[in-house]
């Protein structure tokens, strides 16, 4: 059994070797460890990240509605190459994705994440290819709904989280809420959560895991500009804001971002639509193969020159507990370590 007490290291080889007693019913179903999710954090997700949390055992997931058929083949094929734990991937419904579940079945990810869309779409499916379904809600009607489809494990997303964000309702609101709907369907609870203090305490609300997403986007492994991760850094709990700014091939889709100068100018202009907002069109930052306009649901990613930081910098209101990049094991390490001394982890 892996020692989860305070000041022992749950380190990839100890997840790797040892022989594990999974802390609650949701551990057991998923093969992991320590209740800890990493987030689809879009394109900063790298093979390296999701097997470095995975290794740590948590569960890594990958983010794949944008990699095309054949990238997310070797996407999958690299992570498998760095860990034998199990990991997942995530699907957005609001685009299409049968090829890319024919992919992730195919190669046998054992997790398929989706969101923002209905999941009975391609739940028989997913059951069918072994996988275990995960889909994300922001309502308690939506969280019956996918009930009602047939989903294994429902994550019920704060308005706190970074990132595309479903709903309008507060972490600590939701999570208990869809629990008592769903109940005894596995909840894993979304928003706001960056440490052991923040998983502990939606543990005590229900939830048998969380989902963390801004505390790995200052994980070593990340695929995070440099300005972006240190506007993460840098970031109170005051500094994002939940929006529809950035929108360029993502309509519709209302998010939380960090304030820059882009979101600024707009809101300062009385928040126009489109195609009257400041600079819209502007070219702000170029990469190789790539130009990148103002208001584009795209963050920045390495190797991208010019005005980054007025480019989508989706985070969490939690970007206020982060101060520091660390190896993705070592961020798991430390929020199970630090959940333990409140005593209310790793119950089932």
């Amino acid at each position: 059994m892996v020692d989860l007490t305070p000041g022992r290291a749950l380190w990839p080889e100890a997840a790797a070797t040892a022989a594990v007693t999974p802390p609650n019913a949701l551990c057991a179903k998923l093969g992991i460890s320590v209740p800890i999710i990493q987030a689809p954090i879009g394109s900063a997700v790298t093979p390296e990240l999701v097997a470095a949390v995975s290794g740590a055992g948590g569960l890594g997931m990958l983010a794949l509605t944008w990699s095309g058929v054949e990238g997310s083949a070797e996407l999958v094929r690299a992570v498998r190459a760095r860990t034998n734990r199990p990991f997942g991937a995530n699907l957005v419904l609001d685009f299409p994705v049968d090829d890319l579940l024919e992919v992730c079945l195919r190669e046998r990810v054992p997790v398929i994440s989706t969101f923002w869309g209905d999941p009975g779409d391609l739940h028989d499916e997913i059951r069918a290819g072994g996988a275990v379904h995960v889909h994300t809600v922001g309502s308690v009607a939506e969280a019956a709904r996918a009930a009602e489809a047939g989903v294994d494990v429902i994550v019920a997303q704060g308005w706190e989280a970074g990132g595309h964000v479903r709903g309008t309702t507060s972490t600590l609101a939701l999570v208990p809420a869809i629990v008592d709907e769903v109940g005894p369907l596995p909840v894993v609870a979304a928003g706001g959560i960056a440490d052991g203090r923040g998983l502990a305490a939606v543990q005590a609300l229900g939830a048998q895991a969380a989902w963390i997403g801004t505390r790995f986007l200052a994980a070593a492994e990340a695929a995070t500009h440099d300005v972006y991760r240190q506007r993460v850094i840098d970031a109170t709990v005051d500094d994002t804001a939940h929006t529809s700014c950035f929108d360029v091939g993502w309509p519709d889709a209302p998010h939380r971002v960090l304030r820059n100068s882009t979101l600024g100018d707009w809101e300062a202009a009385g928040s126009p639509p489109s195609p009257g907002r400041p600079g819209e069109g502007d070219v702000i930052a170029v990469g190789k193969d790539r130009r990148c306009l103002r208001y584009e649901d795209s963050p920045p990613l390495p190797g991208l020159a010019g005005d980054v930081a007025a480019m989508a910098l989706y985070a969490g209101q939690s970007a206020g507990l982060v101060h520091q990049v660390l190896p993705a094991a070592a961020i798991v390490r430390s929020i199970a370590e630090e959940a333990t001394t409140s005593h209310l982890c790793w119950q089932a």
